[in-house]
């Protein structure tokens, strides 16, 4: 009986309550078993008025039957897990459509735990035992259940194929290799595998590599756009705080002309009204002499006439008539006309700078490989306009400047310079006082026969005419040469032709950071000559180097938000 109960399912002697094993088996009168504490705390959480029953038939009972453990049955069950009743397998224990199946298993087969690539077969938990246990499969090799074990099979010999041909990079066995693939560059399964394997790990190193630069670079977008956040917060704060004191300033300015406005608004009131009761009073007092004299004049006795004449009072002084000059229609008008002036300029400033607060907003750019060259309209480069002057110190003595250091000629004869160590003694050049870095522009109006303008870091050399010292003659300075018939662009003593439309002004932008440096051509249109694309190491700083010195002059312009031409840049 033992025998027949290891087939037995599980479920057979299970509680439908717990779903485990019976404990101290009970019958009820219906015939269903379950374990003695089951039954009775599902009766016991029973409403008190509610009759027992059976939680799997439904039948009640009355009265409340009396437990009394159902010896047999508890005997069996342990009689049963001495004899080793196996637990049915669950659901998900057998192989479905896209599991690998054992091999071995009869009926409804289990899911296969690994294959042998001996064997080429996929085993259960319970069929793969051998291969632990016997010593017969200690060098079969396991792998992770597959469905192409058959695969491994050649197709012309029915043998494993444990070998790989390189020739034809293909698996074939060890028949193959004397057959059709004699003569091939053959080696083992195994061998081709390690080669293989390496292989894969420098590309999953690469990958790897790859994925924590990847993430380095994500840490440090995430971060910038923390950086964007906050600067675009703390902007918006500042500019409302900014914009509020602008109102509260206009409020101010208002309330002061609505305090001054009333205030002589009650001056003159005050004044007119003083004159208005002065004139009441002496109108008051006419009154009563008229009344005097018409009285006396109505005395037909003429002796009390002639008697009383005398005693009239005299007549207080008139209040001059010429003395009450009014402004016809003309009061405080003047004053709407000076607000509204004010208020015309001011809509003229807000009108201008919006357009560079805007422009502000719409240029700002984080990811510097992404971002365009420069502005696209000549306006959006007078935002980054400098004033630049020339430093004296740095002059060649044959340099003249002039307009306040912005500008300078090349004389024939020298100036009268004190010594000094940055200044040029060979070349016919000069530096601007200013470092530059960041984003800048500037303009420089050229007159004469051969100018080139320049940007060059502080170290350039100075003294004498070695390449060292001249713009564009070395690595430390990019200079655009100007004439009347071409421009040339020189770097690190090397020439590049530039064509253009010849202008006589030449706008410069710098992006330090980008490291990029243009020229352009500034007339009727504004006009891309040449662009460098660098890294810049230093601040930079602009230059003048004249070819001749017969009175050619380039002059530092200065800008003027008026003088945009419309347009963008070509």
């Amino acid at each position: 009986m033992a025998q027949k109960g290891v087939q037995l399912d599980q479920e057979t002697f299970s509680c439908s309550i717990c779903l485990d094993l019976l404990k101290d088996p009970v019958t009820i009168p219906c015939g269903h078993s379950y374990c003695m504490n089951c039954i009775k705390g599902f009766w016991d959480e029973e409403d008190e008025e509610k009759i027992p029953s059976c939680p799997q038939c439904r039948q009640t009972f009355t009265p409340r039957p009396v437990l009394v453990k159902n010896t047999m049955l508890a005997a069996l069950v342990e009689e049963l897990k001495k004899t080793g009743l196996q637990a049915a397998p669950a659901d998900h224990c057998y192989a479905g459509p896209e599991d690998v199946a054992c091999d071995v298993c009869t009926g409804r087969k289990l899911k296969a735990l690994k294959s042998c690539l001996v064997c080429l077969a996929s085993y259960c938990e319970k069929h793969l035992q051998p291969h632990y246990d016997s010593p017969a499969f200690k060098k079969h090799k396991l792998a992770d259940p597959s469905k192409k074990l058959q695969e491994n099979i050649c197709s012309s010999h029915d043998e494993v194929m444990k070998m790989f041909c390189r020739t034809d990079q293909q698996c074939i066995c060890y028949l193959c290799s004397v057959d059709e693939h004699k003569g091939h560059d053959t080696v083992s399964a195994a061998a081709e595998r390690t080669e293989r394997q390496r292989e894969l790990e420098v590309s999953r190193q690469n990958i790897q590599q790859r994925i924590q630069d990847r993430q380095k670079d994500v840490k440090v977008l995430q971060q910038e756009v923390e950086a964007i956040n906050g600067s675009a917060d703390k902007a918006v704060e500042d500019s409302q705080k900014i914009f509020t004191e602008l109102i509260r300033l206009m409020e101010e300015r208002r309330s002061d002309v609505e305090r001054q406005l009333r205030s002589q608004q009650e001056t003159e009131v005050r004044r007119v009204k003083e004159l208005e009761e002065k004139l009441e009073q002496e109108i008051t007092e006419l009154k009563r002499k008229d009344a005097e004299l018409k009285q006396l004049s109505h005395t037909e006795d003429h002796s009390q006439f002639l008697h009383n004449y005398p005693s009239l009072s005299p007549l207080s002084g008139s209040t001059d008539s010429s003395a009450i000059k009014i402004r016809p229609l003309s009061y405080f008008e003047d004053v709407t006309a000076a607000v509204s002036a004010v208020r015309d300029k001011l809509q003229d400033v807000l009108t201008e700078e919006w357009t560079n607060i805007s422009l502000t907003v719409a240029e700002v750019d984080v990811l510097l490989s992404a971002s365009p060259p420069g502005p696209k309209t000549r306006a959006g480069f007078f935002r980054y306009s400098r004033e630049i002057t020339l430093d004296p110190n740095t002059a060649n003595t044959y340099l003249l400047l002039s307009e306040g250091n912005r500008k300078a000629t090349a004389m024939s004869e020298q100036q009268s310079y004190s010594d000094h160590p940055d200044r040029f003694t060979g070349w016919f050049q000069v530096l601007s006082r200013e470092s530059l870095t960041g984003r800048c522009y500037w303009e420089v109006e050229l007159r004469g026969r051969g100018v080139c303008v320049a940007v060059a870091y502080k170290n350039i050399s100075r003294a004498g005419w070695r390449n060292e010292c001249g713009f564009g003659l070395n690595d430390k300075s990019w200079a655009l040469y100007w004439n009347n018939n071409s421009y040339n662009f020189w770097y690190n003593n090397v020439e590049t032709p530039v064509s253009g439309p010849r202008s006589s002004r030449v706008g410069v932008y710098l992006d330090h950071s980008a490291g990029i440096l243009s020229f352009y051509s500034i007339s009727e249109t504004m006009t891309l000559l040449h662009r460098v694309q660098t890294t810049f190491t230093q601040p930079l700083y602009a230059g003048l180097w004249f070819c001749y010195t017969d009175g050619d002059s380039a002059e530092l312009c200065k800008l003027q938000q008026s003088e945009v031409i419309s347009g963008t840049v070509g």
